[in-house]
């Protein structure tokens, strides 16, 4: 991870700047924190994380992040994910998706590297950054849509394609959108108003 300029917590560490004053031994410079690794000794960030990924401060209270690298058939990553979206927790809905890209045949990468990716730009909307949220969906819809003729595992792709649009429409100055009134539906269910915006968002 990257130290966020200006910020005045430690991306690293947690420790604020007020920590280090006062101490007594200005020139003294504390020893780095040992980088976070999970159970197999992977890199990966112990930091809690609230609702939307976003990191916390060490000892914070968060939001359970996913567990990686769990095999799960296609249509259960489609209902988990689908569940966290619903939750307004896209970020961890990414991480699900993340999961089944990885493991997924060659032919169908790009399928869930883009519905991935939609949930990623569904993070960044509703952090309220409308340029990040913009690209990722741009990128997810343009993943997605060679998939629309024969899409798998009832992905409802012109359904997304056409929820990516709209949301991009509605992030141009907007500020933040909610996570799970916005959230979309992944797979078509015979309903044509699935990812259509509902009346307040029009």
């Amino acid at each position: 991870m990257r130290e966020r300029p200006g910020s005045a917590v430690c991306e690293h560490c947690g420790a604020g700047a007020s920590d280090a004053e006062g101490s007594g031994a200005p020139d003294r410079v504390a020893a780095p924190r040992r980088r976070d690794r999970d159970e197999e000794g992977r890199a990966r960030s112990a930091r809690p994380r609230d609702g939307l990924g976003r990191p916390l401060p060490y000892g914070s209270p968060g939001v359970a992040r996913q567990p990686e690298g769990v095999p799960r058939a296609p249509a259960q990553s489609l209902t988990e994910a689908q569940r966290l979206l619903d939750d307004g927790m896209p970020f961890h809905a990414h991480e699900v998706l993340e999961d089944a890209w990885k493991a997924a045949p060659e032919a169908e990468r790009e399928l869930w590297r883009g519905l991935a990716q939609l949930a990623v730009g569904l993070t960044h909307a509703a952090r309220g950054n409308a340029v990040g949220g913009t690209a990722l969906l741009d990128r997810g819809a343009a993943a997605i849509a060679p998939y629309a003729d024969a899409a798998p595992y009832g992905i409802d792709i012109a359904g997304l394609l056409a929820w990516a649009r709209e949301l991009t429409g509605r992030l141009t100055g907007s500020g933040a959108v909610s996570a799970a009134e916005s959230a979309p539906r992944l797979r078509a269910t015979g309903e044509a108003t699935e990812n259509r915006p509902t009346g307040d968002e029009v």
